[in-house]
């Protein structure tokens, strides 16, 4: 919580950034369908960001619950300039009680902070409690399929080498972020993120790994069917793009879907 306190603003301005909106927001969007009339829990919701266009999209109910007093004051400093009936919370999601069940439940990098298996299976327990029967979960995730085999090389953001061994790296620079960690990983291993907004300016915030097998199980245990894996997808507008060939061959991210 502290560090996203520091870090609120700058992590607002990292929205701007060009594979958000052409990779990230196209694959959560084409994920969540058709909004109208939908009742929505948005889970690590940040400065509003993605409860916004949700609600713009036609949702009849957002709520957007977020750990960080910074982050829900700069939602809730937006919902003021520009009312769209948007309510916010300042929230652990892993305590979270929810209430009335959700048509649909967001969550757009949170299961990317828990450290260990429980947590893992407890922020999905409380995602399946917030939704009503068929109910939806969406979200997007730091890609743990592309990172157990991470090259090795020199000491990237997060450090110099550890006494696990060398640092692996995934700098893709030009699209505004690296990443960097100890090989060989373990689960609850950081994964460093950098991020270099337009105006040059960095900061950095840490992402834990677990594997996508105790992702599965954490699903299964909680009571979901039909978990997946959604692999990223660029818009159409960028389609032929070379820009994009080196994000799009091993995407940092990745979406996934469930049903209660």
């Amino acid at each position: 919580m502290a560090e996203y306190d520091t870090i609120a603003r700058q992590y607002r301005e990292s929205k701007r950034l060009a594979f958000r909106e052409h990779i990230e927001r196209y694959t959560l969007f084409e994920l969540l369908g058709d909004l109208h009339g939908k009742t929505v829990l948005d889970l690590a919701c940040g400065d509003g960001f993605y409860a916004r266009r949700i609600k713009q999209a036609g949702a009849l109910e957002v709520t957007g619950v977020d750990i960080s007093a910074a982050m829900i004051e700069l939602a809730e400093t937006e919902e003021r300039r520009r009312p769209l009936g948007l309510t916010y919370v300042q929230a652990d999601a892993a305590t979270l009680q929810p209430g009335e069940p959700a048509d649909l439940v967001v969550a757009v990098y949170l299961l990317n902070y828990a450290r260990t298996p429980e947590q893992l299976l407890r922020f999905c327990q409380v995602c399946r409690d917030a939704l009503r029967s068929g109910g939806r979960l969406i979200g997007c995730n730091n890609n743990v399929r592309n990172l157990s085999a991470g090259p090795a090389g020199p000491a990237g953001p997060a450090g110099p080498a550890g006494p696990t061994g060398p640092a692996g790296s995934k700098s893709l620079r030009k699209y505004g972020l690296e990443r960097a960690w100890q090989t060989p990983l373990a689960e609850g291993d950081a994964i460093r993120y950098t991020t270099f907004d337009a105006d040059g300016r960095t900061f950095g915030f840490d992402n834990y790994y677990l594997k996508p097998q105790t992702h599965a199980a954490a699903f299964d245990q909680a009571g979901f069917r039909d978990f997946r894996w959604v692999d990223v997808a660029l818009h159409p507008s960028q389609a032929g793009n070379p820009f994009w060939d080196e994000f799009m061959a091993e995407p940092p991210i990745t979406a996934f879907a469930a049903e209660r």
